[in-house]
């Protein structure tokens, strides 16, 4: 039974990081579309423009950011080992950067191919949170605070999720408008997905939650419906 145990640990380890890269394959694509980046990165993205600075970096600096939000909304709530979100920021930094390599310059011509790509980083993005927040390992930064606001406010992460997306992609869009006097790195691309990737996790969830569940713990039912 302990054997069974540590390999289903390891597997939802590995699903938890192949979760991840999910995330950062959907926000290169989005890159690639020229539609504007995903909200998970938006904020990193529009900074690394503005300053000049590699977005693995600025990731890591506003996701520290988001982690001490959560501290201020969970207060004693909040566990130390909930820091080590700041670590898998990181290894997220690093798989964007290896996203961007797998991906190159691959772009599909016209509006509509660009389209088409903004629809598959949704997928992916949506589909990355889902399996990685169904790990019940330690959720990222961004969705970490979703969570934080869901736990407090009593209302469905997917629903946090949207609106903690949109604020998020704000303050981007009101950073971009000081700092440059225009739009940098956010389009109606970003827009779409901080509305869209949350109702595509409550459609995907659906089906996947509990095969998921099976996979990772045995059980098709989950303790809280925190997704």
């Amino acid at each position: 039974m302990e054997i069974s145990n540590r390999w289903r640990f390891l597997f939802r380890f590995l699903l938890y990081i192949a979760g991840l890269f999910l995330i950062a394959l959907g926000s290169c694509i989005s890159i690639n579309s020229n539609l504007g980046i995903s909200p998970v990165s938006s904020l990193p993205y529009v900074i690394s423009l503005i300053a000049g600075l590699p977005l693995s970096g600025c990731v890591i600096a506003i996701y520290s950011i988001y982690v001490l939000l959560q501290i201020l909304i969970l207060r004693r709530q909040f566990r130390l080992i909930s820091l080590t979100q700041i670590l898998f920021s990181v290894v997220f930094g690093y798989f964007l950067d290896l996203a961007a390599l797998v991906i190159g310059d691959f772009s599909i011509p016209t509006y509509a191919g660009k389209l088409v790509m903004l629809a598959i980083s949704m997928v992916l993005i949506a589909l990355g949170v889902l399996i990685y927040v169904s790990m019940e390992l330690m959720p990222m930064p961004m969705e970490g605070l979703a969570l934080a606001v869901a736990s407090k406010s009593g209302v469905p992460f997917h629903n946090t999720k949207i609106m903690v997306d949109c604020v998020v992609v704000g303050s981007g869009i009101l950073l971009s408008f000081l700092c440059t006097g225009r739009l940098v790195g956010i389009r109606e691309g970003t827009i779409l997905t901080a509305i869209l990737v949350g109702k595509i996790i409550a459609v995907l969830r659906r089906p996947l939650a509990p095969l998921l569940r099976r996979i990772a713990f045995g059980s098709e039912m989950a303790p809280e419906e925190t997704l």
